[in-house]
């Protein structure tokens, strides 16, 4: 983010000079990031766009799924809205082994991002300067093969999966090609729509192919976090998923019912005219408070077809880290786009295979 341009030299220096009195010297970007974020959480106005930078083709917005046990209900927020995931794993003596445990994060992370729809995946792998001896081919092959065969079972084609040996505290194959690593000719991935190539992992971003945007159905846009600027007022802030937001569109947020004018969009820095799918805005709206809105309400035009709350559906569920037994009347916490609640399965209807997609059993008593 930082050697693309999307945080300034001044603000990098007081953090380096921060983390060094600390102690922390080699943390010095984790510092950035999670410093920015606290600020972000006391109410200081840092600008949204932190977390974005250009490459040759596209705008990045890089959502910072924490790897945190604790976070995996943010990391489902996050992963929500993404249109490609980047797993990082370390090439470290131990760290890799832990993560790709039976109960690792690498694991979980993965299956989180295929099960939450996003399809595209890029697996950097982090920390070679770390290995045994640094920068290790071999090290390098044994995680790519073993992580290729993980993503597989998932139900990724890891064919269309670039893997890049880095070191992100080094910079090595982050932006140019490291002079640390002659044996690595590059990563390749074939995929329906063409293949590509690469040394690095900036260019991996650019071979992102950008998901189809439904810009024909009604505007659905899941709130990620709420916003009070001084000077500007209230602004919701998400990825518009469905349709298009304009200022002037008369918004109301589900299933609070709450309506309200669109006075403003913006974009990294710069006002919209209109708003598609995959684009992350802020949007300022008129008369509601902060305290009125929460992550996890929807907006959509309150004159088509607008999002409505509902008391109960029927839906299609994948079991990860299962219970051991689930039954009618089990109450999990629904994580839905960006929105956490509470709820119950009032009957199971049959029981399918996950691969094909074919019923194997009609009303289970449990599964």
């Amino acid at each position: 983010i930082y050697k693309c341009g999307g945080i300034d030299k001044r603000t990098i220096e007081k953090f380096e000079k921060e983390a060094q009195e600390m102690g922390k010297g080699s943390f010095k970007y984790a510092w950035v990031l999670d410093k920015l974020k606290a600020e972000r959480e006391r109410g200081i106005t840092i600008d949204i766009a932190l977390w974005k930078f250009e490459t040759a083709k596209y705008y990045v917005t890089i959502i910072d799924a924490p790897g945190h046990r604790d976070f995996i209900k943010n990391m489902i927020t996050g992963t929500s809205q993404a249109d490609c995931a980047v797993l990082i794993v370390a090439a470290g003596t131990g760290e890799f082994e832990a993560g790709i445990s039976k109960n690792g994060q690498t694991r979980e992370h993965a299956l989180l991002a295929f099960t939450l729809g996003v399809k595209q995946l890029i697996v950097g792998v982090n920390k070679m300067d770390s290995t045994e001896p640094p920068f290790s081919e071999s090290r390098f092959e044994e995680i790519k093969k073993e992580v290729s065969s993980y993503i597989k079972k998932i139900g990724y084609n890891p064919a269309a999966v670039a893997f890049v040996p880095i070191s992100g505290w080094h910079g090595d194959n982050m932006l140019e090609p490291s002079t640390k690593m002659p044996w690595f000719k590059g990563w390749q991935v074939e995929r329906k729509e063409g293949k590509a190539d690469g040394k690095c992992l900036i260019e991996a971003l650019d071979a992102i192919l950008p998901p189809a945007r439904p810009t024909d159905k009604a505007l659905r846009l899941p709130l990620q976090d709420v916003y009070k600027i001084g000077g500007i007022g209230t602004v919701p802030v998400g990825r518009v998923e469905t349709g298009i937001l304009k200022p002037g569109t008369i918004v109301v947020f589900a299933p609070a019912n709450i309506t309200t004018e669109v006075k403003s969009v913006e974009m990294h820095h710069e006002a919209l005219q209109e708003a598609v799918p995959g684009d992350n805005v802020g949007f300022n709206v008129k008369n509601v408070s902060v305290k009125e809105l929460r992550r996890g309400y929807v907006a959509g035009d309150s004159k088509n077809n607008p999002p409505k709350g509902a008391s109960d559906f029927t839906a299609q569920v994948i079991v990860l880290n299962h219970p051991g037994q689930i039954s009618n009347g089990y109450t999990p916490v629904l994580d839905c786009h960006t929105a956490h609640i509470a709820c119950k399965f009032a009957e199971i209807k049959e029981k399918v295979d996950r691969r094909t997609g074919k019923s194997t059993e009609d009303n289970p008593k449990s599964i």
